[in-house]
């Protein structure tokens, strides 16, 4: 297990337990952790419908930003950090608030020194592609004692 794995465990755990961060407030559950690969699961509420009835693109993007950074997270070493330096998202078809349980799947695609990607897709409840997409994160290296 990578310290970024650990880390992140604890710190989803922390904020389940304290119902913080963007996971609480949209009620977002991590399905699988592993090194490279992350998978978090959302039900649709009606408050996140856009203007037409449907979930809005935000709580999608959201969501795929969640699960393709906390995999670059996975994968890195005690001490280092990330942030997300682009993010790119296909909406492929509408999402209805009542439309059941959404999984979210983020794999890595290249972890360096400095840059990592990964990719993502979400998947409603019958298993079809509802959005995909791509992040560039970059890569913080642990800050050493002088």
């Amino acid at each position: 297990m990578t310290a970024g794995l650990e880390q992140l465990k604890q710190a989803i755990a922390m904020g389940e337990r304290a119902g913080i961060g963007v996971g609480a407030l949209l009620g977002m559950t991590a399905e699988a952790l592993e090194p490279g690969r992350v998978v978090f699961g959302l039900t649709p509420d009606p408050k996140f419908a856009n203007p037409l009835g449907t979930v809005h693109g935000g709580v999608l993007s959201t969501l795929l930003d969640s699960a393709m950074s906390c995999a670059v997270h996975t994968t890195l070493p005690e001490g280092a950090g990330y942030t997300t330096l682009e993010l790119k998202v296909n909406f492929v078809r509408a999402v209805p608030v009542q439309g059941g349980r959404l999984t979210c799947e983020g794999t890595t695609v290249h972890v360096g020194r400095r840059v990592a990607t990964a990719e993502g897709r979400v998947l409603d409840g019958d298993g079809r592609l509802v959005a995909h997409g791509t992040a560039t994160c970059m890569v913080f290296p642990a800050v050493t004692e002088q």
